[in-house]
């Protein structure tokens, strides 16, 4: 595989997967180069076909195999999203692919991966395990393992988005890429290098998994004790050793993004955007505040947009708690007819909208000494919340900030 990551086989990978891939034309945000001083524009890899930029990869390495590989039967191990893209690759190639998922996989990537004719299993609560799994299947059957990130030819296929990028923004400066095992930045990174040596290229870990990061500290690949982060696709304890000479050579920086800063960033590209982006394709978007510099031209690359509805519900509801736009007070007074009334329109003043109230009657003895009632309001943001609470004060409560539950 030596051959691999030169000039000559990204160009030959980029024909090939315009077979199996969407345009994904860069897209301005006005929106977050006016909050970090660049220029930035989003490569938007969740409109493809299959989710995510994974089929790249997966179409590309299976492209180089022989009939014979093939025919045996492919596996791989994934969380999701280079699973729907051997899927997918083998059904257009007419191959068998079995997958191995850990357990913890969102339902929609297990649905969608079978839905392209797949076999998937199930074991492991984190990648690594799953892909032992993953192996010994293939050792069991003759399978052709397709790597998720640990291979020259599957990161060939991703660094296909670098030449994308070069062709809509010849001048771009930044390129900011999501790491889970390496692949996509590797194939990025080399690329990019290879076009402009001047570019900067950032690699973006989830703080709970930043096996590359802690492995380019040691100068050696390292393995993470645990993971522990809500971006379930860069869940991943050890990156990739073929690859990481790559990323030592190619990759300007490392930033870490904390799962709150992802939950943040997942409001700002539905509200602002109108796009679904699960939580690893955000580390690029969140990653863009930790940048020192000024009036560059920016790519996020945006990895994927495959997040089941359940894991968005949950995400949406503590974005907006973070982002102060819902809370919840807990107000002690007295059981008397008209207090409840009395609290209800200091509320209504200062134009704070109600969206549950609990009424308590026995957080005291002395009923006539004391009722709780909490109360969850939405608000407009950091200022309206605070008005809101320096209103009831003003009234002669003491409203206390609890956790807000919806």
């Amino acid at each position: 595989m030596s051959e691999m990551l030169t000039l000559d086989r990204f160009e030959e990978a980029s024909e090939i997967v315009k077979k199996v891939t969407q345009e994904t034309k860069l897209v301005y945000s006005e929106y977050l180069s006016e909050q970090t001083g660049n220029k930035v524009y989003l490569k938007p890899e969740n409109m493809q076909f299959t989710g995510a930029y994974k089929v790249r990869g997966a179409y590309y390495k299976i492209s180089t195999l022989t009939e014979e590989e093939r025919q045996r039967g492919l596996i791989t191990a994934s969380a999701g999203n280079h699973a729907q893209g051997v899927a997918y690759a083998a059904k257009r190639y007419g191959a068998k692919a079995t997958i191995v998922m850990p357990t913890t996989t969102p339902l929609i990537k297990v649905n969608r991966t079978k839905s392209y004719g797949a076999e998937v299993v199930l074991y492991g609560d984190v990648y690594d395990e799953a892909c032992a799994k993953a192996y010994e299947l293939a050792e069991e059957h003759g399978y052709t393992f397709i790597h998720p990130f640990d291979d020259p030819a599957v990161a060939t296929g991703q660094g296909t988005i670098a030449m994308e990028i070069f062709q809509e923004l010849p001048l771009v400066e930044y390129i900011l890429v999501p790491i889970g095992g390496g692949g996509l930045a590797t194939g990025v990174s080399t690329l990019a290098k290879l076009l402009n040596p001047k570019i900067k290229v950032i690699g973006v870990e989830p703080a709970g998994a930043n096996c590359m990061q802690e492995s380019l500290k040691t100068g050696e690949v390292v393995t993470l004790p645990q993971v522990n982060t809500i971006a379930d696709g860069t869940a991943v304890k050890t990156p990739g050793s073929k690859i990481f000479p790559y990323i030592q050579e190619n990759l300007d920086d490392i930033i870490t993004v904390h799962d709150d800063e992802l939950i943040v960033a997942f409001l700002d590209m539905v509200e602002n955007h109108k796009m679904i982006v699960e939580n690893s394709g955000l580390l690029t978007v969140a990653a863009l505040k930790h940048l020192s510099v000024k009036d560059k031209r920016v790519v996020s690359i945006l990895s994927g947009g495959n997040m089941d509805v359940i894991t968005m519900s949950s995400v949406v509801q503590k974005g907006l708690i973070l982002r102060d736009r819902i809370f919840t007070v807990s107000i002690q007074l007295p059981d008397k007819p008209g207090e409840l009334c009395r609290v209800a329109g200091v509320v209504a003043s200062v134009q704070a909208n109600v969206i549950k109230l609990d009424h308590n009657q026995f957080i005291s003895s002395n009923r006539n000494a004391a009722v709780e009632i909490r109360i969850t309001m939405e608000a407009f943001g950091t200022e309206h919340k605070k008005q809101i609470i320096g209103a009831l004060r003003d009234a002669g409560y003491e409203p206390n900030l609890i956790q807000a539950v919806l």
